[in-house]
Parts: structure tokens; C-alpha cells; sequence
């Protein structure tokens, strides 16, 4: 069977490409104050599944994904008297339709932060860090993406598609 692999100059440019090639720079950021409501609309309406948290400087305090809201709505969510009403006739992932729940639910969901749900221990890299070393970082973590900060400032964010574009940019290895 043959090996499967990089080719050696492959790997070489693979450790040319760094963080900052390659990260999102125009990065969404919430602050721990925001609610989850707000939060979720915010994810919806962006397409996207995690952000960091950031304080008025930038800095970044951590990381608050839909996982977490999910966790933060569930503990919220205790009561069997209140349902979830789901659309997964309609779309094949949905999320529940909290606009159908009693409003006292609604009402909750607007004083529960971001600070209350977001997780402090974050896996950040700097903008010199190489590809290998995020996927590394990623894979070793369960993660989907990474934060790139300066002094502690969010400037990017590398996901897991972001890696999977270079993949498809990369000229197929010649056999």
C-alpha cells in the first residue's frame, strides 16, 4: 500500500505559511456583558460558531462558542413545562426556536452573559506560529480554531476551514 503524506517540498511550504497568512482578520468579537440571546443572534447572523471575548482594550479574556451557549440555555432551561419547538422538518440542523418559549424563558436569556457561559482557557497562537504547529494545536486540543493575538490582543482567528482552504489552493502532487 502506498504511504500516504506530504511530499518533502510540500512540507516546506507548508512550514513557510504562517498564522498570519493565512487567519481571518476582520474578527467578531463580544464582550463578557453581551447576552446570550444577543449572542446567538449574533452567531446566526454572522454564519459562524464561536468568538473570543474581549475586554473595551481588545484584550482577550476568552472564548464563548455555540456549545457553550447551548450549555448556558440549557441551564436555563430546566423546566419540563416549557418546549423547545425545533424545525428540523424544515432544516436539517436546526436549533430550537426560543422566540416560542414563555417569555419569562426570553426574558432570562437576556440577563444570562457571555461571562457567564464563555470559557477562560483559550488556545491562542502568535502571527509567526506555522501552519503544522496550529493544525498540531488544534488536533491535540479537539478544537475548531485558534485565537492569534499581540500582547494579548486578538488580531485573527484561524479555524479549522481556514486550514482546509489551503488544502484546496495547494497544486495536486504530481504522482
Amino acid at each position: 500500500m502506498p504511504r500516504v503524506g506530504i511530499a518533502p517540498y510540500e512540507k516546506e511550504t507548508a512550514l513557510a505559511i504562517r498564522a498570519r497568512d493565512v487567519m481571518q482578520k476582520n474578527v467578531i468579537s463580544v464582550t463578557p456583558e453581551t447576552s446570550v440571546a444577543d449572542v446567538a443572534r449574533l452567531f446566526v447572523e454572522e454564519g459562524i460558531h464561536g468568538a473570543p471575548v474581549v475586554d473595551e482594550t481588545e484584550q482577550l479574556l476568552g472564548v464563548v462558542s455555540v456549545v457553550d451557549l447551548m450549555r448556558g440555555v440549557a441551564e436555563e432551561h430546566e423546566s419540563p413545562a416549557t418546549t423547545a419547538v425545533y424545525f428540523r422538518d424544515v432544516l436539517e440542523f436546526s436549533t430550537p426556536d426560543w422566540s416560542m418559549a414563555p417569555q419569562d424563558f426570553q426574558d432570562r436569556l437576556e440577563q444570562v452573559t457571555v461571562g457567564d457561559v464563555m470559557q477562560t482557557s483559550v488556545v491562542t497562537v502568535r502571527e509567526d506560529t506555522t501552519v503544522p504547529e496550529i493544525a498540531s494545536l488544534m488536533r491535540s486540543h479537539g478544537i475548531h480554531r485558534v485565537i492569534v493575538v499581540r500582547d494579548g490582543a486578538v488580531v485573527g482567528i484561524v479555524s479549522a476551514l481556514d486550514l482546509v482552504g489551503l488544502l484546496e489552493s495547494e497544486p495536486a502532487a504530481s504522482s
